[in-house]
């Protein structure tokens, strides 16, 4: 019995197609984008052709080259937010490669500097990203299960159940589940 071809994930397809055009926008060749980001020309292509889901990192990187959050990205490719946002409409990203999964709570809207979102990490998973998408940004990261290491300005922190930590973010910061069960928490951003 022959399988059925599945084709690139949606989602994927319309953050290859947005990060095309942010590119493209800037006149930028894959070579220059690849020169600012430090991520290879062939990745970069890859991903604007959905040939790959981008992982958390990647887009981490590609935020901060374009100014943005992850959440203004990932925002940007789904229809215009609703003021109301039910769980069920909430749209969840999931990097499997790092057991990683983003839930946007409350996505960023033009109107407003702040957004809520779930993450949830997995046994082991260890999430390290060069710099904030956008300097100075003001996170609040408070944890509903399980246990968080977080570093940031070489600094780390170790999060149990109830725990909330606020910086701003200027380098490179660090998410490292602790425990020995996922670990889950919200994530409370702010643009500076």
């Amino acid at each position: 019995m022959k399988q059925a071809e599945v084709g690139p994930d949606p989602v994927d397809t319309r953050l290859g197609a947005r990060l095309a055009e942010l590119r493209a926008d800037r006149g930028w060749s894959l070579g220059e984008l690849a020169e600012r980001s430090g991520v290879s020309k062939s990745t970069l292509s890859r991903a604007e052709r959905a040939e790959i889901s981008p992982t958390a990192s990647l887009l981490n990187r590609l935020c901060g080259v374009y100014g943005r959050t992850m959440s203004q990205l990932l925002s940007e490719v789904e229809a215009e937010p609703a003021p109301l946002v039910r769980d069920a409409e909430q749209v969840v990203w999931e990097d499997p490669a790092s057991g990683f999964v983003r839930r946007s709570v409350s996505p960023p809207h033009p109107g407003l500097r702040g957004e809520l979102v779930e993450g949830r990490l997995a046994v082991g998973a260890d999430i390290a990203y060069d710099r904030p998408p956008v300097p100075g940004l003001e996170q609040h990261i408070w944890v509903l299960e399980g246990a968080l290491d977080v570093t940031a300005q070489d600094v780390e922190h170790r999060l149990g159940i109830g725990d909330c930590l606020r910086l701003r973010v200027w380098g490179p910061t660090r998410f490292r589940c602790a425990g020995s069960d996922e670990a889950r928490y919200v994530l409370a951003v702010v643009l500076p």
